[in-house]
């Protein structure tokens, strides 16, 4: 019998906890088999609205399918006499931590417990997160690092991708960012970019050239914006050299407007956001800078004489830049006037947010070796107020390799917190807002801290994956030099990715439950995250440094409830970054913010999805629209399983 330990308020034993995760995870695979059987037998559509019409033979369809897996588990226990449907029917129950209370009390009044156990691992069910091969995806492009034996320090940052639906047909397509020629590498064949366009059957072709987009230098990152209002998403490149504007055409095809809006940069270019920080209702561009570069900057030689890609102390810092939009297709760089320009950084991620619930959108900007920054949204400039929040140091004064950044409401308290990734031994830091200009990093107490000790993270995104009502948090990682497995054991270039679910007030680390991929390493890089299958379950696209892209379909969000919803500013910024939209299910109150940006050079699906777990329905949802408008609409009568667009002022959902 293993050791006891407590959940909650009852005790448990370690063997029955391991039992009722794995009930539990073969509960949903029965779900995923009657679904298909619903579809198939019963003519169901993935989106139809309402309860079921045949409840009957749902009942019977539940024991038909699902009597092929959980009977199994319980054979020749006589202490259970449970049917399939009434174990499946404790789903109705909307909380997972009580819903794991009364399967462990058959687990615990079993005398099997050990042989459920085998039987339990031994059944087949899809994984959390499935790895989708380029063989299915038809995504056979590949990121070319340009690796040099010099060792040039942007050969081990990039790059960048995104979700983003480019012809408004509903479906997201992937844009995925390629190095290529610049002062420190002429490839020896041309290298691009690559946009994807969805098929609506789980797979995808490529569209670069037809649209225009193949890039043409050195890319690091991607940032997708409707700037000029017109409806359709523009993507705007960072690069090492002059960065690329591309204009949305509206006709499957883009233009590259970059010299005549005047936002070409320059320098090393890393991430960037589209927010809107003076509140006038156009899109506004942060592009952050990572240092002064050139090939006289390389990372030198270690004793033995070696090359190595280093930590870029040795690199000078630099202001990052911010455009003002004219609203004519013009922009104005307003750094210094801001002041921006008067903070220098090396800065890696940026994420747009409101800490202070001002209504205007501040900046959280990750720095490498650095003091990171917190740029308060003051009205016609910034203050840089990192240090007095307690967002720019470690707990201990030190600062560190950040680079990937997120912000979300974890715990609910009304308060927009943050996130962090650093280098390894660093660990990654959670900041919860305090509501008072102040943060406390609480990444160890809930559970996070502990298990990023040896990562080196950059794309991370805080999302709601099983569809809960709970933001969970899904971090990349891998360590920027790669000769450095060859003197550590416990730090190497490829790592794996980390899963944490939020449960209560604690986060638990459940990336080796939650498929194979979890058990691989990747030289991982940018990270977004969007819903490629329209299925309500968010799934995630990694760009790995050097190699092919990670693919990863969410197999396990669309077994609860949810609603998506697409919003659309009039008055406010077109892409609506910086609304708040709140919503309650029952017992569920929840509210989300559209932040801009996070993660690391990349971009994410615009739509917002609403996880109830097993509530029935969605009692009602407002949305507080950003500035200049401010306005409040509130919605009753949604519908479940599919994705709405509101229009801002038009009071409905379509």
């Amino acid at each position: 019998m293993g050791s006891k330990v407590e959940l909650g308020s009852s005790p448990f034993i370690v063997g029955e906890i391991e039992f009722v995760r794995l009930l539990f995870s073969r509960v949903y695979a029965c779900q995923y088999e009657v679904r298909l059987l619903k579809e198939q037998t019963f003519g169901w559509d993935r989106k139809e609205i309402g309860g079921s019409q045949h409840p009957e033979r749902e009942a019977e369809a539940l024991d038909s399918v699902c009597n092929q897996t959980l009977p199994h588990i319980f054979d020749g226990d006589s202490s259970v006499h449970l049917t399939t449907s009434q174990i499946l029917g404790r789903l109705d129950n909307p909380s997972r931590r009580r819903l794991l209370r009364s399967l462990a009390t058959m687990a615990a009044a079993s005398p099997l417990r050990r042989t459920m156990l085998t039987r339990a691992a031994a059944l087949p069910g899809p994984p959390t997160f499935e790895e989708v091969p380029a063989s299915k995806s038809g995504i056979h492009w590949v990121h070319n690092a340009g690796k040099s034996v010099t060792k040039y320090l942007p050969e081990s940052s990039g790059a960048g991708c995104a979700f983003l639906d480019f012809d408004n047909d509903g479906w997201m397509d992937i844009y995925l960012v390629n190095s290529g020629k610049a002062n420190f590498y002429n490839p020896p064949h041309p290298l691009q970019n690559a946009l994807y366009r969805n098929n609506r059957d789980g797979t995808f072709t490529d569209v670069t050239v037809k649209a225009g987009v193949t890039g043409g230098g050195y890319g690091m990152g991607i940032a997708v914006g409707d700037y000029n209002g017109d409806g359709f998403p523009d993507i705007y490149l960072t690069q090492c050299g002059r960065n690329i504007l591309y204009q949305n055409n509206g006709d499957g095809t883009f233009t590259d407007v970059t010299e005549q809006a005047g936002v070409a940069a320059g320098g090393w270019s890393s991430s960037a956001v589209w927010f809107d920080y003076d509140n006038d209702g156009k899109l506004d561009l942060f592009v952050c800078q990572f240092a002064e570069f050139d090939m006289a900057h390389g990372c030198g030689m270690d004793s033995a004489g070696v090359r190595h890609y280093c930590i870029p102390k040795i690199f000078n810092p630099m202001p990052s830049w911010l455009f003002h939009n004219n609203g004519d297709g013009t922009f104005t760089d307003v750094s210094k006037s801001t002041g921006i320009a008067e903070h220098l950084g090396k800065a890696w991620g940026v994420v747009a947010t409101d800490v202070n619930n001002d209504g205007k959108m501040d900046l959280f900007v990750s720095n490498d070796t650095l003091p990171n920054f917190l740029f308060m949204n003051r009205g016609s400039n910034f203050e840089e107020t990192g240090l007095a929040a307690e967002v720019a140091y470690s707990g201990d004064g030190r600062a560190r390799s950040g680079m990937g950044v997120d912000s979300a409401d974890f715990n609910e308290d009304g308060q927009m917190d943050l996130f962090v990734a650093n280098i390894d031994e660093e660990f990654f830091s959670l900041y919860q807002n305090n509501g008072d200009g102040t943060f406390d990093d609480v990444a160890t107490p809930v559970g996070i801290g502990m298990s990023t000790r040896w990562m080196s993270g950059w794309g991370l995104k805080f999302f709601d994956y099983d569809n809960d009502g709970n933001l969970d948090l899904m971090a990349a990682s891998g360590f920027p030099d790669d000769l450095f497995d060859e003197a550590s054991s416990s730090i190497q270039w490829r790592q794996p990715l980390l899963l944490f679910h939020h449960e209560g007030k604690t986060f638990r680390n459940v990336s080796q439950e939650s498929g194979p991929v979890f058990a691989k390493r990747f030289p991982a890089r940018g990270l977004a995250i969007g819903d490629f299958t329209n299925d309500g379950g968010v799934d995630v696209l990694i760009c790995n440094n050097n190699e092919a892209p990670l693919l990863l379909r969410n197999n396990l969000g669309k077994f609860n409830n949810w609603l998506g919803v697409h919003l659309v500013g009039r008055k406010s910024n077109p892409d609506a970054i910086g609304a708040r939209v709140s919503y309650q299910a029952g017992d569920l109150k929840r509210s989300r913010m559209k932040v801009g940006g996070g993660s690391f050079l990349s971009s994410h699906d615009p739509r917002l999805v609403l996880g109830i777990g097993r509530r029935t329905r969605i009692d009602s949802l407002e949305v507080k629209w950003p500035m200049p408008s401010g306005a409040v609409e509130r919605f009753t009568d949604l519908p479940l399983n599919r994705y709405v667009t509101i229009v801002e002022g038009t009071g409905k959902w379509k």
